[in-house]
């Protein structure tokens, strides 16, 4: 049974940072394509980033690169969202997610497994 478990979220001021943390188990960790989506209250859910755990591939949405960033930890079969300069819009609820293959469009339908959400507020 495949779980992901994320952790890291909380409540920082404009400007702030956080590093959210979804561990990974009950598949084969080097793999997967693995990616961060988020849902603010009202909206849909977007694309944040994502990352393939094999390695050599990872993606950050436009909008967000250059504060956001992904990386993972094979080691402890983990990936991080490190995000900077958090503004009051990037508050929403931050979802782990993974796929049993390749890295391509960074669509929510596409994802198989999903975490239970982690919780970011910014605050001005």
């Amino acid at each position: 049974q495949v779980t992901l478990v994320e952790s890291g979220g909380g409540s920082v001021q404009t400007g702030g940072s956080l590093r959210l943390s979804c561990a990974a188990s009950g598949y084969q960790f080097r793999s997967m394509c693995m990616a961060w989506f988020r849902q603010a209250p009202g909206q849909e859910r977007e694309g944040v980033a994502q990352i393939a755990t094999g390695g050599g591939y990872s993606f950050v949405t436009s909008s967000m690169r250059g504060r956001f960033a992904i990386s993972r930890d094979n080691d402890r079969n983990t990936i991080f969202l490190q995000m900077n300069m958090l503004k009051p819009e990037d508050t929403a609820i931050y979802y782990c997610a993974a796929k049993d293959s390749g890295c391509l469009g960074l669509e929510s339908a596409v994802f198989e497994y999903w975490g239970q959400g982690a919780q970011v507020i910014v605050s001005s």
